[in-house]
């Protein structure tokens, strides 16, 4: 009987964790991104307190992504602890599929729209 990985081999340790997306770490979120990855759906967060400025991004994000025609959710991450996890340090911030693509300024609807189809 292996208790906490005693006694089992690395190779079977490693597979076990790496079987999901999440690396062994699976929690809700983790969970439904990884169906959004298998379903194809971008992922997009704003990362920010929920100032003005913050809020002034999620609704251009949202204007250009319906220009694109995608049907995408906007998560709007305020816990300081999630933002610094992606190395941002001046939001508002901007993440799509996981990859932290623009900080620190609000981005015109344009300059949004260009990202995204860069991106996707």
């Amino acid at each position: 009987m292996a208790i906490f990985g005693f006694g089992k081999k690395k190779d079977e340790i490693n597979k076990e964790i790496s079987s999901c997306s999440c690396g062994g770490a699976c929690d809700a979120e983790s969970s439904e991104q990884e169906v959004k990855d298998i379903e194809g759906e971008a992922s997009v967060k704003v990362l920010g307190s929920g100032c003005t400025k913050c809020n002034e991004l999620e609704v251009n994000v949202k204007k250009a992504l319906e220009q694109l025609g995608m049907d995408t959710t906007i998560d709007h991450i305020t816990d300081f602890s999630q933002i610094a996890a992606y190395g941002v340090m001046s939001t508002p911030a901007l993440v799509v599929d996981g990859k932290v693509v623009s900080y620190g300024k609000v981005l015109k609807v344009e300059e949004a729209v260009k990202i995204l189809e860069k991106v996707r």
